[in-house]
């Protein structure tokens, strides 16, 4: 049997870009159907409860800062309750010759830390005084050498960038992976000088709930991702959508799937809005060819795994902060270890504790690829040697994400401009999703937000 439907628009895939881009198409009237292949909305985004414990398969935690975020939470309402992070989590940790340091948070802690050598202390003092670089490709590595220094580098911006892409600072190139960084040096002349610039410039009412804070929902994540689909229409939202294709049909586009029972399904729509990885736009947009779509596919992703390590009695280092990062340069197996039962409230029994322990990324991809027991062993040994416990989990968990987190390197420009031909050739067909406009949470729902109000 074949199911026909026709409808405005057509959204691929149930993740928090396409969640939000359907919400708000929906909210404007549009007919919109949205198509999954997984049996589950939210793409990465999992919350799992269980004997006491409640912990993120995915993303454990956002960052508040989008007007576009601030909006989403005031138009669902009660059906999505906001959580800001406890205070203490403000704290974040690095690991330095066998030591966990607190990461500076003003000018004084940054001179007094042991984190940075002094000569690199003396010249972040004189950062607001240096020359912009005129290079658009550099990397980061380089762009933080010139301006802070090796210690700063190694001890803040290499740990920084494990626990945001899982990536390499000499691969990633700020004017396309830190584009807010790249501007304070190109519109200001300095990272501090435009800080503290841009912090005084104006701001609408909705700007300035922008805080920045570290959040999540109350019951964990996939409660935002379950309000959107509720508000959505379980009606408008097809999942175990296998072999969806898409193709150009006169002035319209016709998406076909197969349903998981064999059936087939025929969409009719003006418009298509792709949210899938590099990887899987071949086989999703078949009438393209492999040299048009290569500076996409060409997208690496950085492979990561993640340990959830449950406690019901701790007896380890107090867990006030957000948690710990590992800089490259302390050579252990982890990227560092998440504290989200002293993030939120909830996440573990009292007196217990919660961990989320990352590892694999670019630069440590063969950790990744050991077993799940092997993982878990890894994981126990960072936790003894790091946070100085003997306490025995009562619950060990293992996730896998082989495209965790796409890396905005050299390559983004001719990537972006691909993007650009094919849509332009393409009317009515939207390429979106993490392959451009950035990675974070508040970045996805920025880009549903604007996806809907273009359509």
């Amino acid at each position: 049997m074949q199911k026909n439907i026709t409808s405005d628009v057509t959204v691929i895939g149930a993740g928090l870009t396409g969640l939000t881009a359907a919400f708000y198409l929906k909210k404007a009237g549009k007919s919109v159907t949205v198509v999954e292949r997984s049996h589950r909305v939210g793409g990465v985004i999992r919350t799992f409860s269980h004997d006491g414990f409640t912990y993120e398969a995915g993303p454990n935690t956002g960052v508040l800062s989008s007007p576009e975020l601030v909006q989403l939470f005031d138009d669902l309402g009660s059906s999505c309750a906001l959580e800001t992070a406890n205070p203490n989590a403000k704290r974040r940790l690095i690991w330095k010759n066998g030591a966990w340091n607190a990461l500076p948070s003003g000018l004084g802690s940054a001179i007094g830390t042991p984190l940075f050598s002094f000569g690199d202390k003396l010249r972040i003092l004189g950062e607001p005084f240096r020359k912009p670089g005129n290079n658009p490709y550099e990397t980061l590595d380089q762009l933080v050498l010139r301006r802070m220094g090796r210690s700063f580098l190694e001890y803040a911006i290499d740990p920084f960038i494990s626990g945001i892409y899982a990536g390499d600072p000499s691969l990633l190139v700020p004017k396309f992976a830190l584009p807010k960084l790249y501007n304070l040096e190109q519109n200001y002349g300095s990272f501090i000088r435009g800080a503290m610039k841009k912090g005084k410039e104006p701001k609408s009412a909705l700007e300035q709930r922008a805080t920045k804070d570290v959040f999540s929902v109350s019951g964990g994540l996939q409660s935002l991702v379950d309000a959107l689909a509720a508000a959505i229409g379980s009606e408008n939202i097809i999942l175990n959508a296998e072999n969806t294709q898409i193709t150009p049909h006169e002035d319209r586009y016709q998406i076909s799937a197969t349903a998981t029972d064999g059936d087939a399904i025929c969409i009719e729509s003006s418009k298509v809005v792709s949210t899938a990885g590099a990887y899987e736009l071949p086989s999703l947009l078949p009438f393209l060819g492999a040299d048009e779509l290569a500076p996409i596919t060409n997208l690496r992703y950085a492979k990561v795994a993640q340990v959830v390590a449950g406690f019901r009695e701790w007896n380890g280092i107090p867990l006030n902060g957000f948690g710990g990062l590992i800089p490259s340069k302390e050579r252990r197996k982890v990227l560092g270890i998440l504290f989200p039962s002293s993030i939120f409230p909830n996440r573990a029994p009292e007196g217990g504790a919660l961990l989320s322990i990352f590892a694999g990324g670019i630069k440590n991809e063969a950790v990744y690829n050991l077993s799940d027991e092997e993982l878990k062993q890894v994981a126990m040994r960072e936790i003894s040697e790091t946070m100085n416990t003997n306490s025995k989990p009562n619950m060990l968990e293992v996730f896998r994400y082989p495209h965790a987190i796409a890396q905005y390197e050299r390559s983004s420009e001719e990537r972006f401009a691909a993007i650009e031909k094919i849509q332009t050739g393409c009317p009515g067909l939207i390429l979106a999703g993490n392959i451009r406009d950035g990675i974070g949470m508040a970045d996805r729902v920025k880009q549903g937000v604007n996806i809907a109000k273009t359509l």
